[in-house]
């Protein structure tokens, strides 16, 4: 069991902290910046979950029986994830030979899952035909948040990898990262579906014409305030 009496010991203000085998390292050390990014990606995980409750269960007409099936199975995936986060942060604040005999690690299974939902969504989901733009409402545009989060989570392993080797982080750990980040595409499509609201497309500059910008729209708005004021 955890047991913390305080969050402050004062260890860290000469910028070195401990590892999880209790070796000291600098906070600016690349497995630090991989832990740092773990935990911010969780937090992301967090405002997702906020926004998925925000969404109004009831509008005219009674209930919308989507947004609670949405609701539903966000809540139930994303409070697993981010307890497999938490889980591969502690892992990752270790070299992986030095990690303790007890600490139980996230395996080929819980990336498996991830495929096996991915796969569920994909079978109510339109093939695509263009790219996304990372928007939408606010649990779908949370949603591309984390996705970007979690790629540069990845990148940062990689990166640790190229400092310390590749025995620096296990293999499983780099399959379960980019199963994560697709993972959380899908599902944002899913939702984005899921709710009834249509999916921004990009467009290639070709097929956009001229780009003409709203100088002219905006000087036109104050010219009205203006004509305004002087009446």
């Amino acid at each position: 069991m955890v047991r913390i009496n305080r969050v402050y010991t004062g260890g860290g203000d000469t910028g070195e902290t401990s590892l999880v085998d209790g070796s000291r390292r600098s906070k600016a050390d690349p497995r630090f910046e991989v832990v740092g990014t773990c935990d911010e990606l969780n937090a992301v995980f967090g405002l997702v979950a906020m926004e998925a409750n925000r969404m109004p269960a009831h509008e005219d007409g009674g209930n919308r029986a989507t947004v609670q099936r949405v609701q539903t199975i966000l809540s139930m995936v994303l409070k697993r994830v981010q307890n497999e986060l938490f889980d591969l942060g502690a892992e990752l604040a270790c070299e992986p030979s030095k990690l303790p005999e007890y600490m139980v690690l996230i395996s080929e299974e819980q990336s498996n899952v991830l495929v096996d939902e991915m796969d569920a969504w994909l079978e109510h989901l339109e093939p695509l035909t263009s790219f996304i733009l990372p928007a939408g409402h606010g649990t779908e545009a949370m949603l591309h948040l984390a996705r970007t989060v979690a790629r540069r989570l990845e990148r940062s392993v990689l990166r640790l990898k190229e400092t310390e080797g590749d025995s620096a982080v296990r293999p499983t750990v780099q399959v379960y990262l980019n199963r994560l980040s697709d993972w959380l595409f899908v599902l944002g499509r899913w939702v984005t579906s899921g709710l009834g609201h249509d999916e921004t497309l990009w467009q290639p500059l070709g097929k956009r014409g001229p780009e003409t910008g709203v100088g002219k729209r905006i000087r036109r708005l104050h010219a009205s305030d203006e004509d305004f004021a002087d009446l």
